[in-house]
């Protein structure tokens, strides 16, 4: 199959086969993604209207599942001791098969932008089995203007199939999970996960592998502004405090996970928020809280009462990675922009169970770059 040059602007690639097909839903809104989602038995309403989702096994994102095509734009690009090579052979069989698991299945799709900045924005459409894995991606990205839809053609093309199942000898991957990206082709393919995260992290990903030959440095922080513009970055592990520190009523949120920083200051790669819910109250995380009562909302994982329906955020029986996925706008002070100035102040919310560091440390530029890069 005929390769492509990744960094080509005039280059779009549909995922052939579905552009005409008649049982695909296209950019379907709350409502009617709640609707099919009911319908189809994928999701449960929660007290105030939440809409509540299991992923079964995996729980998580699977990293040892994740592959990349090795080709010639890759081969000398990609960090290939921590990362899976998969051939571009390889690829076009899953493909091609997963492309035949799906045809007779009804697919769900969502044309969004990844990154706030227009001069770095990716158009993605987004197939999915799932009617509320369509909902989520829809709240995390960002929600182009109805009237660029009728011309929407996507940079990158992501397939998502929970129950397709690989096959480890015919498609040379670990497991029947499986995460594959080509860069060259523009296409992500998720099989065997019904783990909504991998949609948003194949974004990232791809931006990740796009942006940095332009000048613009990927990170994975949050991001906030007060009313001068005076911009504070929060970088830190999961579950380390980014959405919630973030999400400071004084000042303006600008994303709470992942941005982008090039020669114009920083920008959002997002349309929503991904937060941890495992012990979220009303009294320490009040905004955050609000979004999880409002219709639109994904729950994922999370355990509801079975008489009142209200969610359970202490309960972490199906695991302690709950998560709550809610448009930017459902917070009150978020950025209408996603845009921000150069950061003047950037806070490590450190990972340290050995005291290396005090619990609020001052760094000059060498230690930052040192503790870092040494995982704290």
């Amino acid at each position: 199959m005929h390769r492509v040059d990744p960094f080509d602007p005039g280059i779009a690639v549909a995922l052939s086969g579905f552009e005409n097909k008649a049982n695909v839903f296209r950019n379907l809104d709350a409502p009617r993604l709640y609707e099919e989602a009911i319908r189809r038995g994928e999701a449960e309403i929660a007290d105030g209207g939440a809409l509540v989702a299991a992923t079964g096994a995996h729980t998580g994102r699977s990293p040892h599942d994740k592959f990349i095509v090795r080709d010639e734009f890759t081969r000398a690009s990609i960090w290939w001791e921590n990362s899976q090579a998969m051939t571009p052979e390889h690829f076009d069989r899953l493909h091609a098969d997963m492309i035949a698991h799906a045809r007779s299945m009804d697919l769900f799709a969502q044309d969004l932008h990844g990154g706030a900045d227009p001069k770095h924005r990716l158009k993605v459409r987004v197939y999915t089995e799932y009617a509320w894995h369509s909902l989520f991606i829809r709240n995390l990205l960002i929600r182009p203007p109805k009237s660029e839809l009728a011309n929407f053609t996507p940079d990158l093309t992501v397939l998502d199939l929970p129950s397709f199942r690989a096959d480890p000898k015919r498609h040379r991957c670990r497991s029947q999970t499986v995460i594959a990206i080509d860069f060259s082709r523009k296409i992500v393919l998720i099989g065997g996960t019904s783990y909504a995260g991998e949609i948003k992290k194949a974004v990232f990903g791809y931006l990740n592998f796009l942006l940095p030959p332009k000048g613009v440095l990927p990170m994975h922080c949050s991001a906030n502004a007060d009313g001068e513009n005076d911009t504070a970055l929060f970088f830190g592990l999961s579950g380390t405090g980014k959405t919630t520190l973030s999400a400071d009523a004084s000042r303006s949120l600008i994303g709470d996970d992942e941005h982008g920083w090039g020669a114009e200051g920083v920008f959002n790669f997002e349309g929503g928020c991904y937060a941890k819910a495992i012990k979220l109250s009303r009294e320490a995380e009040p905004q955050i809280f609000a979004t999880s009562e409002r219709f639109g909302t994904v729950l994922e994982n999370v355990v509801l009462d079975p008489s009142t329906r209200r969610p359970n955020f202490e309960d972490d029986s199906r695991t302690e990675n709950t998560r709550i996925a809610y448009p930017l706008d459902f917070i009150a002070n978020a950025s209408a922009s996603g845009r921000s100035s150069h950061p003047r102040n950037i806070v490590m919310l450190t990972c340290d169970a050995f005291g290396v560091l005090p619990s609020i440390s001052t760094l000059d530029p060498a230690q930052a770059r040192y503790h870092f890069l040494s995982g704290y």
